[in-house]
């Protein structure tokens, strides 16, 4: 997923730079517009992290991001504890959840749904109040699917097929 450090590195990439560099004429200064969540203050009406204007020194914020990245997930990582991070980990434990539960009521009819079910998550994007917004969105079409999942449950689950049984011995 997009963090800090995949940032990091799609900043710092070489090809990434050479491009700015033939897209911009010389002695261009990159700005970035950045809400960094440890330390960005927030609107006082909706709550959103304010972003701040940072100069061409964060160039080399983004090469030591990316090459941080080894923290990912570790007690050392910094952003680990923010509310953003821990409740990306909790929609992993919950995808990995739904799909235990999908596989093993897997049909014929119901394999469209469950390919989709499964898709949802690449819908969750973006940073802050945007990645949150994606959430509630995705969790009201997983509910949906979810419904018409269980409505098209009608044959024998596909896992107790005998075809399949014997594919997956």
């Amino acid at each position: 997923y997009k963090d800090e450090y995949e940032v990091g590195r799609l900043h710092s990439d070489p090809a990434f730079k050479a491009q700015i560099a033939a897209t911009f004429e010389d002695g261009a200064k990159l700005r970035y517009n950045l809400a960094p969540p440890l330390f960005s203050k927030r609107d006082p009406q909706t709550g959103h992290l304010l972003k701040r204007e940072f100069g061409p020194w964060m160039g080399a914020v983004f090469g030591l991001l990316a090459r941080l990245k080894g923290l990912r997930g570790t007690a050392f990582d910094p952003f680990g504890r923010t509310a953003e991070r821990k409740m990306e980990r909790a929609l992993i434990t919950e995808y990995e959840a739904l799909m235990q539960k999908v596989v093993t009521e897997l049909t014929p009819a119901n394999h469209p749904i469950a390919v989709e079910l499964a898709s949802l998550p690449a819908q969750i994007r973006g940073f802050g109040h945007v990645k949150e917004a994606n959430v509630e969105k995705v969790r009201a079409l997983e509910a949906a699917a979810l419904a018409r999942f269980k409505a098209a449950t009608v044959a024998e689950p596909l896992a107790n097929t005998p075809q399949l049984q014997r594919e997956t011995a």
